[in-house]
Parts: C-alpha cells; sequence; structure tokens
C-alpha cells in the first residue's frame, strides 16, 4: 500500500513534460474544471465501455476520428491507485483521438466500444518507456497509440 501510495504522488508531483499540462484531482467538479480550463466549455467526456476483450484478440469494426481524424487537443484523465479518488489528468500536443467499436473476430459481434489515443510525437519520451520495449523503437522514431481503459476519460472539443 506505501508502495502504490507512493507512486500516485510521485506522478502528481513530477514536473510536467515538454508541452504538457497537468494535474492530479480528487472530485468530478475539479477534472471538469481542468479539461474546460485547457479545451473550453464546448467539450465531450468519452471512456471505454467496458473490459471485453482485454487480453484476446478482437476485431475493428467501424472506426471514427474524433476531430474528423485530425490533430487535436484532448485531456486524458487516468484512475490512479488511491486509498480515495484520485485521477491524473494531462493534456499533451500533437494527438488523435478515435472511437472504434470492437467485434469478436468469430461471430463478428459488437462485444465494447473502445476509446484510444495516439501520440504523434514522442520524441521527449524515455527511451526505456514500455512501448518501445514492447515495439522495439525510441523515441521520436514511431506514433505511440493505446486504448483508454475503463474507468479512465479522454475529453475534446466537441464535433
Amino acid at each position: 500500500m506505501e508502495k502504490i501510495i507512493l507512486d500516485a504522488l510521485q506522478e502528481c508531483e513530477r514536473a510536467p513534460s515538454a508541452g504538457e499540462t497537468k494535474r492530479c484531482v480528487g472530485s468530478a467538479e475539479d477534472m471538469i474544471d481542468f479539461a474546460t480550463t485547457v479545451l473550453g466549455r464546448n467539450v465531450v467526456v468519452r471512456s471505454t465501455e467496458n473490459v471485453n476483450g482485454a487480453k484476446h484478440n478482437v476485431m475493428l469494426g467501424s472506426v471514427k476520428g474524433i476531430n474528423g481524424g485530425k490533430v487535436t487537443q484532448s485531456v486524458s484523465c487516468h484512475q490512479s491507485l488511491f486509498p480515495y479518488l484520485l485521477y491524473y489528468c494531462h493534456s499533451v500536443p500533437k494527438v488523435r483521438v478515435y472511437e472504434a467499436d470492437l467485434l469478436d473476430p468469430l461471430s463478428k459481434a459488437k462485444i465494447n466500444h473502445g476509446v484510444a489515443i495516439c501520440h504523434l510525437d514522442t520524441s521527449a519520451w524515455s527511451p526505456t518507456h514500455g512501448s518501445f520495449m514492447a515495439l522495439g523503437s525510441g523515441p521520436g522514431r514511431i506514433e505511440v497509440c493505446h486504448w483508454i481503459f475503463q474507468n479512465d476519460m479522454t475529453w475534446a472539443i466537441a464535433d
């Protein structure tokens, strides 16, 4: 428990990365205030619906790019392991956000509706970032896309 609390506090207290705006929040009101401070008041919040398909093969169904799939601004809020509600919220430059239906590859039935974010500029990321380790690449050489977990949220300007 001590390590979990210290990790969450360390993430909240670290200096923002280049181009990043960040804040840790402990309430829905603070999250909304941060998102609208960064993006303005005309925002939509999105999240992956459930955990169906996690750690299994899935097939992509329909895909929709937020802001027409163009580079956009977003605020992502990630739930932290902590004894009470704590979200690490941040906005990073040069991202694309997508929504996609996730299908069972055998039956083609929809099993989830996911939200993904693609980071186009990874040049300031650590060479030991898990994405680079998994993909065999390094900072600035690739863009990195990942799903937004259930209970995490991505805010973007309304289309």
